[in-house]
């Protein structure tokens, strides 16, 4: 098989956080879109987020976070929860780990 025969441009992937925690507090399961595929270099910050010194999450996640039209979440200001946040982390973290 050729390697470009796998090339392709990255898809939205619906996640959806069920934790009870979240669904208790704000009333329903949450949605959220990734890229299927992501950048080398973000895929890298992923992967050394519980390594580095103040390690800033909410920089990561609102490159990561998006809506189901593949636009940001996280911006203008808007910022995630930090109960939500830490459950996206686990939600990305189980579909990108693999």
């Amino acid at each position: 098989m050729n390697i470009t025969d796998i090339a392709a441009k990255p898809k939205l992937l619906k996640l959806t956080i069920t934790e009870d925690t979240i669904v208790e507090k704000y009333g329903d399961s949450l949605d959220f879109y990734i890229w299927d595929r992501q950048p080398l270099n973000l895929f890298n910050r992923l992967a050394n987020a519980g390594v580095v010194k103040d390690f800033d999450y909410a920089e990561l996640l609102s490159d990561i976070v998006l809506d189901e039209k593949g636009e940001k979440v996280m911006k203008d200001g808007n910022v995630l929860p930090m109960d939500v946040m830490t459950a996206v982390m686990k939600e990305v973290g189980s579909v990108l780990g693999k």
